[in-house]
């Protein structure tokens, strides 16, 4: 078994995530397609819509997804792949899994089970022109993947009848177990009659009367390689005869020096030995090797891919390395730790002399691409793609230099984004993604980072800038960036601690650097949470991230106080003007609506002092303060709305000059308003990056140079795509 070592990973990452790049040509994103505006005219636009799986028409100027709770089968017009167009919808009156398409037709598979117990599905023909089902074809069970052969002359269709895990906790056997069904095609013709069942029961030595294939793929010799994902087993068999050929466990792998709690802190120190890989999608590279996506789905999960021979010994197997991928680029979902960032789906193709082999991970929202070496040779990491929330298909076409993931998770009800389908093209531009990484720390392993919530500048070094995270982690830290490398890197991450260890119930939302080298620091309370409701607080901590003063707010000012508190720190002037202002992210109780707090803060006399700043009206949702910043005669804020997407409105830059103004006492009942001036709408530059438009711009710094940078919160990857953009803003920004 070929593992990837720390050097090599470290080697490969940096050389295709710095100004270097990997190889020749990069995928970046291009478009990206919401899948709710390809709902039919009479839906409920509130009901979830989703892409699921992807396939394309034969001249790959149409995109075909499966959309489950939506019952139809969905078109997306890629004729301009920068500017994919909906093209409707075909109803199927129960639920589509997987589709491909072949002279015009879509092969679907439909689950029409009324329980996990009785199974039951079909094939639905369904003519693109029309969008009318032409055909069914009775399966006798639930389908899963869907496949066609590389020569169009047989249709694979894995028969998972998917275990109840509400039932004996999930465990197997749970008959009637599944098999592989398969069809012959003749001249592109689907033909039910030519319906043969691949028995594959008594192969696995877990549960062998209750098989669970999860996905088939076929190579050029019409041989399929089929998943028992809960069996963790693979099964190989001749399409031609209908035989299994041979069978293999999936093994296991032992994991070191990764994240096993479940404890909103990301430590690379637990392990897990034995893992079963229990492998999701699986895709041939060549004809006598295939690649696994080991998601894991009952007891295992080795949270990377592994290359197979044909007769089951492992070629490759990345180990932990896709795994630090999604910690270096802040992607890891924390609060997925049995399983990891969860990688499920897989696709290959040759784009030019490279094979390349994607690997979608479902919880990271990330897509891993390598260059496949050869056999016996460790593939080469290329880049990594955001992907959306939850890539669950993945399509290559390369005849346009094209590659498409399909993102399952609908969020809209939670005010979030929904599903959306993203182009990529190849070209020779550098990779656009990702904008920030982090380096290794003194364990040789990826600074662990997300959720950054707050910047501020180092007054002397020209690109070196501070940040913090917030709640999304209980263990607050100020990170170290140096925004000179493209990407920016984390270069090092320190923890508050209070009385020597780490800090408890802190939100940091905002960063000042102190002038005795220390830091200010803004923590949001919430005192409307039920359990440890916490309050605002202003916060100096020392150089080491120890805290020497934790500053509460009066009682009286505290009584006011909503959930929605302290969202930034800045400082202006020196010794006894030295001034500490804090933003205040919404109105508070005795505040009028469309105002917020400005609330400074003098440490010579420890005297509280407030203004007003007004707020733009929301269109849609609310519109409140993320950051403020000291500039050259005035505070720097960014204003946002609170909406994700093409719903977003108001992301911008406001500067609020100091001259004049005069913070009055916290009980005056005639409180000044400050004058604000629009200096940037940062809505063009979030739109920059192709994705849709992320709802946290949460950070804004000046360098000692004057360069200005602004930064995006991902939430710890909480319903979340975990996409961070670092973004340089260009002058003048004042």
């Amino acid at each position: 078994m070929t593992l990837v070592g720390k050097t090599a990973l470290l080697a490969a990452l940096f050389a295709s995530t710095a100004l270097t790049p990997a190889f020749a040509d990069s995928f970046n994103r291009i478009a990206t397609f919401h899948v709710v505006d390809n709902l039919p005219a009479d839906a409920d636009p509130k009901v979830p819509t989703v892409s699921e799986i992807i396939t394309a028409t034969e001249d790959g100027m149409t995109l075909v997804y499966t959309d489950s709770p939506g019952e139809r089968i969905g078109l997306i017009d890629i004729t301009d792949p920068k500017a994919p167009k909906a093209a409707g919808t075909a109803a199927l009156g129960d639920e589509p899994t997987s589709t491909v398409v072949i002279k015009g037709k879509a092969l679907v598979g439909v689950v029409t089970s009324e329980t996990k117990a009785a199974p039951a599905g079909h094939i639905a023909v369904v003519d693109l022109a029309s969008k009318k089902v032409e055909q069914s074809c009775d399966l006798g069970g639930q389908p899963d993947s869907v496949v066609l052969s590389p020569d169009k002359t047989f249709l694979a269709v894995v028969i998972e009848n998917e275990r109840d895990e509400e039932v004996n906790e999930g465990a197997i056997p749970q008959l009637p177990g599944g098999n592989l069904t398969v069809f012959q095609l003749k001249d592109g013709v689907f033909d039910c009659t030519t319906k043969r069942v691949v028995d594959l029961t008594g192969l696995a030595a877990i549960a062998p009367e209750d098989p669970e294939p999860e996905y088939v793929d076929i190579n050029a010799k019409n041989e399929a390689v089929v998943t028992l994902q809960e069996n963790n087993h693979i099964a190989l068999v001749d399409l031609a005869s209908g035989k299994v050929t041979a069978h293999f466990s999936a093994g296991t792998v032992d994991l070191k020096n990764i994240d096993t709690k479940k404890d909103k802190v990301i430590s690379l120190t637990g392990s897990m030995d034995g893992v079963a890989r229990e492998p999701d999608t699986v895709q041939w590279v060549d004809n006598d090797r295939f690649v696994t996506a080991n998601e894991g789905d009952w007891k295992g999960g080795s949270r990377g891919f592994t290359i197979f021979n044909k007769d089951g010994t492992v070629d490759y197997d990345s180990g932990t390395q896709l795994e630090y991928l999604t910690v270096r680029l802040g992607h890891y979902p924390e609060g997925r730790n049995k399983k990891g960032n969860e990688p499920e789906g897989a696709e290959v193709a040759t784009f030019g002399s490279d094979r390349i082999i994607f690997v979608a991970s479902e919880r990271a929202s990330l897509v891993g691409v390598y260059k496949d070496a050869g056999a016996g040779k460790e593939p080469t990491y290329l880049q990594a793609l955001p992907g959306g929330i939850g890539p669950e298909g993945t399509l290559a076409l390369p005849a346009r230099d094209l590659f498409v993931t399909a993102a399952e998770n609908d969020l809209r009800e939670d005010g979030l984004i929904g599903s959306v389908v993203t182009l990529y093209q190849r070209s020779a531009d550098a990779p656009a993604y990702p904008t920030i990484v982090s380096a290794d720390s003194d364990d040789g392993l990826p600074i662990a980072w997300a959720a950054l919530s707050g910047a501020a500048a180092d007054p002397k070094t020209p690109g070196k800038i501070y940040e913090v995270s917030d709640s999304a982690f209980a263990e607050a830290q100020i990170f170290t960036i140096d925004a000179n490398a493209k990407p920016a890197v984390i270069t090092s991450a320190l923890t508050v601690t209070k009385d020597g260890a780490p800090a408890k119930l802190l939100d940091l939302e905002g960063i000042a650097v102190a002038s005795d080298g220390g830091f200010w620091l803004a923590s949001e309370g919430n005192p409307e949470r039920e359990k440890d409701p916490t309050e605002n607080h202003l916060i100096k901590v020392a150089a080491d991230g120890s805290i020497e003063q934790q500053i509460a707010l009066p009682k009286e000012l505290a009584a006011q106080a909503v959930r929605f508190g302290f969202e930034g720190v800045a400082v202006t002037g020196s010794g006894a003007d030295e001034t500490v202002w804090l933003a205040v992210q919404r109105e508070w109780k005795n505040d009028p609506k469309g105002f917020v707090k400005l609330l400074a803060y003098k440490p010579a006399d420890q005297a509280w002092g407030q203004v007003h700043y007004p707020l733009d009206k929301a269109e849609k949702g609310w519109v409140g303060l993320s950051e403020v910043t000291a500039a050259k005669d005035g505070l720097v804020f960014i204003e946002r709305d609170n909406q994700v997407g093409r719903d977003a409105k108001i992301k911008q830059l406001t500067f609020v000059p100091l001259k004049g103004v005069m913070p009055v006492a916290l009980d005056a009942t005639d409180v000044p308003v400050v004058t604000k001036t629009v200096v940037r709408d940062l809505l063009p530059e979030l739109r920059v990056p192709g994705g849709y438009v992320l709802d946290k711009v949460e950070s804004f710094a000046i360098d000692a140079a004057g360069e200005a940078f602004v930064i995006t919160d991902n939430d710890g990857v909480d319903d979340h795509s975990g996409e961070t953009q670092f973004i340089r803003l260009s002058k003048p920004v004042l």
